[in-house]
């Protein structure tokens, strides 16, 4: 489809439907919120022009009060903000439903980036059988995490999921009664969920959408390009698991709580297979076959209801090939597609479903290990070098108990223990990654490597990868060496070969873009695969990337087929693995429309990277020299960004940052560590990015490109630049990238703070700057706007900043009143953290 059809397209679908069914949902009657739906679009109007005028919000609400109502005290004015918050959360509820039901007429199956066109791009380039070769090799790993960014409880989950499909089928009356559902179900939890709530809200969604979904997409690979002699490998698509494994920063992840999610994902697979093969007997009522379904279904019960004992993958598989077999031979093969099908999710799910990993940060090992070697040995923990004690760990024969010891020692040695028999239950595949946050240095996976054998594991039986994560700028830049001493060292080179000589690498990008800005994040993580890649092929390692990406660009975010697409042949290739977050999961994988969609983006731009030849994937060195210029201007700008000495004041007292943690969102604190002054490195990514989004800043996803960009124009050298943009397809994803991030930007709503004493420098530094990436940004895409390129993700950020327009004014007017310490402080307070979540669900991928 052109542009323009596109967007008459999604104004038929997506706008002319909002209207009209908002239209019905502003007449509804509701308790205690009548009459908002006539109110609300003079608030808009209020804050619309008013910003025009440069007004400020708590002007611009006052008038709204004085022109449209007759309230006189605080309490009642307030009482009618609040209601308006809910008001707006719920269309919010209402667009997403439309724009999800309207999905898949907006996109089709031979879009750029599907399965069957890459099957007709293979048969035309006669890239077949190079296609099936990759197709051996290769694997996508999406992994689903808790981090706080989604606020719709489950019960509005499952209105949402009712109400698109009410839209898809034009059913009024049940758009008209699941509106009024809506309007009186409760939008927050009332307290925060635990890793548990957390771990089940998201296998809700492996059971009911991505066990079809990956199921369907496999069936769809196999059909397009199995022959006589090949067929697609089970694994190219996999999931990944981070509630209840993850503990970094975050103490209510304990032993316990991952045994208990590793358990219930092991019986929400087998609950997938009971109910699968409950359809699949009706169809495969033969003699013998029946029979054979009848007894695995039976067993399948028993362990998910009674519990008494349990099944293994290969005693599942045993079974079907035993059904197989008949059907084929005395049934004629009768629905033996049906069969083939369920077998391959088997293969595909195995008894795990998803890969629980488990996470933890560097430093808290540390800590550990220095309590382990007080105790346990003769050596004084306070004078002996690193060197000391990395001996010490690799030559003692210690088994520890971890009842000796008390609080996160005991329960990280307890949790070491358990991983043994949550391999035995749910497969090795189940629980194979230990991933090591903050990592910098050879020691971060040599302490994990050695709380394994302090805790009896023999060599042979460690079956984990250690994953060091790099996330900041000191951790990419010793990335390399790390990676090179690792692979020289005797015990690790033999845990490797026992591994099959693969090493997984996890980069972070929401730390990294925090510590170094958004350009300079993206490059260093870029040269730091490279020489990843490198170092790994010299030592004959297989290495795997796994990107931990956030839902906005300032978090790796972005256009994520495009930034996979874009990666050159000096990167390793063998999987694409990133993790998936809160809304991203409800607004990229929500459905099973659009979970098929991006898993197919995914798989298809990682196959297409080795496969196809394209010379815009790879950086010349004249490319490569500019990019690596225009990062190191843009960190500079960044840093002296960061040393501002009212950089952390200014979040603390100007945005929500402090609002995050109270939120019951999430069971994660918003920052690393307890108590003392904030510090900028305590600064978690999500509420830092999410902050300032909440402001309409975005800071983090442009900040110092447009000046990077400006001083190579000053120094008559922007042809270079953009002959780099319309050569290089990575270059050109982080432009576009940073662009979306400035297109949800909105400086008139805090234009106001220019005028502060504290805080009207630094407010201006950062107005001039995105002033100038816009200008840069446009000058050097030729665009008119931004994101020109992308009408439909355009038009619909236009609706949805419309929508929470409102929203944000009343959001800043609570904070204004906190700051002039004026009225009821906690009502005030209470504006601030209600009106986060319909802001956050709108934008759908602000942290």
């Amino acid at each position: 489809m052109l542009h323009e059809e596109k967007k008459e397209k999604f104004r038929q679908l997506v706008e002319n439907k909002f209207q009209i069914y908002n239209s019905l949902f502003m007449s509804l009657p509701y308790d205690k919120m009548s009459n908002i739906g006539m109110l609300l679009p003079f608030l808009y109007e209020e804050s619309r022009l008013g910003y025009e005028a440069e007004k400020n919000p708590e002007e611009i609400v006052e008038e709204f009060f004085s022109k449209h109502t007759e309230l006189k005290t605080e309490e009642q004015k307030t009482e009618l903000l609040f209601k308006i918050i809910q008001y707006i959360e719920r269309q919010v509820v209402l667009y997403d439903s439309i724009e999800d039901a309207a999905f898949p007429q907006l996109h089709s199956e031979s879009d750029a980036g599907t399965i069957l066109q890459l099957h007709e791009r293979a048969l035309q380039e006669h890239q077949l059988e190079t296609t099936r070769k990759k197709l051996k090799d290769f694997a996508i790993k999406v992994v689903f995490t808790a981090h706080p960014t989604q606020f719709y409880p489950n019960s509005v989950q499952r209105i949402l999921h009712d109400l698109r499909t009410a839209i898809i089928n034009d059913s009024v009356t049940d758009i008209d009664m699941l509106l009024q559902q809506l309007g009186k179900t409760p939008f927050l939890n009332k307290e925060k969920p635990s890793p548990l709530d957390e771990a089940l809200s998201i296998i809700f969604y492996l059971r009911y959408v991505y066990y079809d979904t990956i199921g369907e997409l496999y069936k769809k690979l196999k059909n397009s390009f199995s022959t006589q002699n090949f067929t697609p490998n089970t694994d190219v698509i996999q999931m990944g698991f981070w509630p209840g494994g993850d503990r970094d920063g975050n103490p209510f992840v304990t032993a316990e709580i991952t045994q208990q999610v590793a358990q219930e994902l092991h019986l929400s697979i087998l609950k997938s297979y009971y109910a699968h093969l409950k359809n699949l007997r009706r169809r495969l009522s033969f003699r013998g076959v029946s029979e054979i379904l009848d007894r695995l279904s039976d067993e399948l019960y028993d362990v998910i209801f009674k519990q008494e004992k349990d099944i293994s993958t290969e005693e599942i598989l045993a079974k079907v090939k035993e059904a197989q077999k008949i059907l084929l031979e005395q049934h004629n093969g009768l629905f033996k597609n049906l069969l083939e099908d369920f077998k391959d999710r088997v293969n595909i799910f195995g008894t795990h479903f998803a890969t629980l990993d488990i996470r933890q940060d560097s430093r808290v090992h540390q800590q550990i290990i220095d309590e382990i070697i007080a105790k346990k040995s003769d050596l004084n923990i306070k004078s002996i070098s690193e060197q000391e004690k990395l001996d010490w760990l690799l030559d003692t024969h210690v088994i520890l108990n971890p009842n000796d010891f008390e609080g996160i020692t005991k329960d990280t040695l307890q949790n070491i223990y358990n991983i043994k028999s949550i391999q035995q239950k749910n497969g090795e595949r189940g629980m194979h990654r230990y991933i090591i946050s903050n990592s910098d240095h050879i020691k971060e996976v040599l302490n994990v490597y050695a709380l394994f054998r302090l805790c009896g594991y023999k060599e042979e039986e460690i079956k984990m990868d250690i994953v060091p994560l790099f996330e900041t700028m000191e951790g990419l830049d010793a990335g390399e060496n790390v990676m090179k001493q690792l692979y020289e060292l005797p015990i690790y080179k033999k845990h490797l070969e026992r591994r099959g000589n693969e090493q997984t690498i996890m980069l972070g990008f929401s730390d990294g873009t925090k510590d170094g800005g958004y350009l300079k994040a993206n490059w260093e993580i870029y040269e730091t695969k490279e020489q990843l890649t490198k170092i790994s092929d010299e030592y004959g390692i297989k290495v795997i990337f796994f990107d931990g990406r956030g839902g906005p660009p300032a978090r790796g975010g972005g256009k994520t087929h495009d930034f996979y697409a874009s990666q050159g042949k000096t990167i390793a290739n063998h999987q694409i693995e990133l993790t998936v977050q809160g809304q991203t999961i409800t607004s990229v994988f929500g459905n099973k429309d659009q979970a098929k969609y991006n898993f197919e983006q995914l798989l298809t731009a990682g196959i297409e990277n080795d496969v196809f030849k394209n010379a815009k994937k790879d950086l010349t060195e004249k490319e490569r020299k500019l990019i690596e210029e225009l990062a190191e201007i843009s960190y500079k700008k960044y840093s002296d960004l960061k040393a501002h000495p009212r950089f952390v004041p200014y979040l603390q007292e100007m945005s929500t940052l402090e609002y995050y943690g109270k939120t019951n969102i999430g069971s994660r604190p918003t920052k690393r560590g307890v108590g003392g002054e904030l510090k900028f490195e305590d600064l978690r990514a999500i509420p830092f990015v999410g902050s300032w989004s909440q402001l309409k800043q975005n800071v983090p996803g442009f900040f110092g490109f447009g000046f990077a960009l400006k001083e190579l124009k000053n120094q008559g050298r922007f042809d270079e630049v953009k002959s780099m943009y319309k050569g290089s397809d990575f270059f050109k994803t982080l432009v576009l990238n940073s662009m979306m991030s400035m297109n949800k930007s909105y400086f008139p709503l805090t234009s106001y703070m220019k005028k502060n004493e504290k805080f009207g420098e630094f407010w201006t530094i950062l107005f001039e700057e995105y002033n100038l990436s816009k200008e840069m940004m446009l000058e050097l895409t030729g665009f008119r706007e931004l994101m020109e390129e992308e009408p439909l993700s355009q038009m619909s950020v236009r609706i949805r900043e419309r929508i929470v327009l409102p929203l944000l004014s009343i959001q800043q007017y609570a904070l204004i009143k906190i700051q002039k310490n004026e009225g009821n402080r906690e009502a005030y307070e209470k504006l601030v953290m209600r009106s986060l979540f319909g802001n956050i669900n709108a934008s759908r991928n602000s942290a």
